[in-house]
C-alpha cells in the first residue's frame, strides 16, 4: 500500500505515517476561511521518487497525476516491487476517478488558445496536455505508461465508491485467472478555490433559507467553515480533501512465489444502489446498504463473524443514518457490540481515494490488533445503534474479518468483506 495524503507539516506517504494518524484520531484539515484537507507535494518530493520522466509528458502533470504516480511508486515500494526491472509488466493498472477539477484547467487551455498566434511548439505541447488530463482516464494513462504494463488498464467513475469498485473489479480478475496481480489507486482532487466559491454561495443563501425556513427544517445550511465530525450529535459539515491511495493486489500463488508481505485478503465485494428517482438522495432506511452487504457476506460468510466495519460517514447526517439503520437490521439486538468507526475527519472526504484507504486501514488495523477510532467524534449522536468509538485512542481488537463500505452520492453502496492472511 502506498499513499500520497495530507499531513501535518508534510503529506503522508507511508503505512506507518497513515497509521500513526489514524490510529490517534488525529486531523491533517487545514482551516484559511474553510477546511480542507492540502497534500502540499512539492516538485522535489515528486522528482525524487520519479526521476526519470520524460519532459514533454511530466511538465504537463495534474496534481491528480502526481499524486496518483507518487502513491503507486510508493506502494511498490512497500510491496517490493521493481518498476524498472518490469514487475508490473503485465499487471491490471485500475484506477478510480470521482472528481474532474484537475482537469479544468488544461481544458479551459485547449478551449481558449488562440491557433492563428499559437506557434508550432505551443500546439504540440497543447496536444499533449490535452491527451493526458481532459478524461477521467488521465491516471490510468500515466501510470500505464509508467509500469508500461501490457495488462488491462482503465478507470472507473462512480464518485466516493471508485477505487472500492476497482478492488472488486481486481479481485474478480484475479479469481477468474485472468491476471495475478493488479494496482489500484484511487484519486482526486477537489479544487479549493471552487469550495470557497460554494462557501461564499452559501452564505448568501442563507438569508434566503432564514426567511423560508419552517418547523422541522435544520437552522444552518452545511457551511465548510466547521470542522467535519462524523457520528458526533454536532455533525453538521463535510470537509474535503485531495489525494491518492494505491494498494497492489495479487493471487495468493503470486505473492508466495515471491515472498511479499501480505496484509489481508479481500474476500467479496457487492455492490448495489438504492433505486430512488433523486439522484442526489439516499435511502435512509440502509435496505440497500444491507442487500450489499448480504452479497458480499454469500453463504459462505456470516455477520457474527465481522466485529467491525469500517464505514464511510463524511459527516453527513443522512450518511450516518443510513449506516445506523443498516447495522441495526443485521446485527440485531447484538448492534451495540459492533465498532463502526471512520477516518474522514483525518485527511478530509477525499472522494475516490475512500475506497482504498478504508481497505488499507482496515487491513492495518486487523494487522495490528486495534481498531482506530473515529477522527473528530466526541460526543456519539444519539441515534447510533453501534459504537463509533469517540476519542483518540485505539481500542485492542483482535480480528479476522471486517468489512469495508463506501458510496457515491446518489445511492450507489459498495461493501468489501476483508481478512487475515489466514482467515479460512
Amino acid at each position: 500500500m502506498g499513499f500520497c495524503l495530507p499531513g501535518d507539516s508534510e503529506p503522508v506517504f507511508t503505512a506507518d505515517q497513515v497509521w500513526d494518524v489514524a490510529s490517534h484520531g488525529r486531523s491533517c484539515l487545514t482551516h484559511n476561511g474553510i477546511y480542507y484537507g492540502s497534500v502540499n507535494l512539492s516538485w522535489d518530493a515528486f522528482d525524487s521518487r520519479l526521476p526519470d520522466l520524460p519532459g514533454i509528458f511530466s511538465r504537463h502533470y495534474t496534481d491528480a497525476h502526481r499524486f496518483g504516480l507518487v502513491s503507486l511508486v510508493e506502494a511498490c515500494a512497500d510491496a517490493e516491487l521493481d518498476i524498472r526491472a518490469g514487475d508490473l509488466g503485465d499487471a491490471a493498472v485500475l484506477a478510480g476517478r470521482g472528481g474532474i477539477d484537475a482537469n479544468i484547467p488544461s481544458y479551459l487551455a485547449v478551449l481558449q488558445a488562440d491557433a492563428k498566434a499559437t506557434s508550432p511548439q505551443q500546439a504540440m505541447e497543447l496536444f499533449v496536455r490535452a491527451q493526458q488530463a481532459l478524461t477521467p482516464s488521465d491516471v490510468a494513462l500515466v501510470q500505464g505508461g509508467v509500469t508500461r504494463t501490457t495488462g488491462p488498464c482503465f478507470t472507473v467513475s462512480c464518485g466516493c465508491a471508485s477505487s472500492a469498485v476497482q478492488i472488486g473489479n481486481a479481485r474478480r480478475m484475479i479469481a477468474d485467472g485472468d491476471i495475478d496481480i493488479a494496482v489500484v489507486t484511487g484519486v482526486d482532487v477537489f479544487g479549493v478555490d471552487v469550495i470557497h466559491n460554494v462557501q461564499r454561495l452559501l452564505h448568501g443563501a442563507q438569508r434566503t433559507y432564514d426567511e423560508i425556513r419552517v418547523d422541522g427544517m435544520p437552522e444552518l445550511l452545511p457551511s465548510f467553515d466547521r470542522i467535519m465530525r462524523p457520528y458526533d450529535r454536532r455533525a453538521d459539515c463535510v470537509n474535503h480533501g485531495e489525494g491518492s491511495v494505491t494498494l497492489v493486489l495479487e493471487s495468493r500463488d503470486h505473492a508466495d512465489r515471491r515472498g511479499a508481505h501480505t496484509y489481508g485478503q479481500v474476500l467479496a465485494h457487492g455492490m448495489t444502489r438504492d433505486g430512488l428517482s433523486n439522484p442526489l438522495a439516499s435511502d435512509e432506511s440502509g435496505a440497500s446498504l444491507v442487500a450489499a452487504i448480504r452479497t458480499c457476506l454469500g453463504d459462505r460468510w456470516s455477520i457474527d463473524q465481522v466485529p467491525y466495519i469500517h464505514g464511510g460517514s463524511d459527516g453527513d447526517v443522512v450518511v450516518t443514518a443510513f449506516e445506523s439503520n443498516a447495522a441495526r437490521q443485521l446485527y440485531g439486538t447484538d448492534v451495540a457490540d459492533l465498532l463502526m468507526t471512520s477516518q474522514e475527519a483525518c485527511f478530509g472526504h477525499n472522494g475516490a481515494p475512500a475506497g482504498a484507504l478504508g481497505v488499507a486501514l482496515t487491513l492495518l488495523m486487523m494487522e495490528r490488533s486495534k481498531v482506530c477510532p473515529t477522527a473528530n467524534c466526541e460526543e456519539p449522536a444519539a441515534n447510533l445503534s453501534f459504537n463509533p468509538l469517540p476519542g483518540t485512542v485505539a481500542q485492542p481488537l483482535n480480528f479476522d474479518y471486517a468489512l469495508s463500505c463506501n458510496y457515491q452520492i446518489g445511492g450507489v453502496k459498495s461493501a468489501l468483506l476483508l481478512g487475515t492472511p489466514d482467515a479460512a
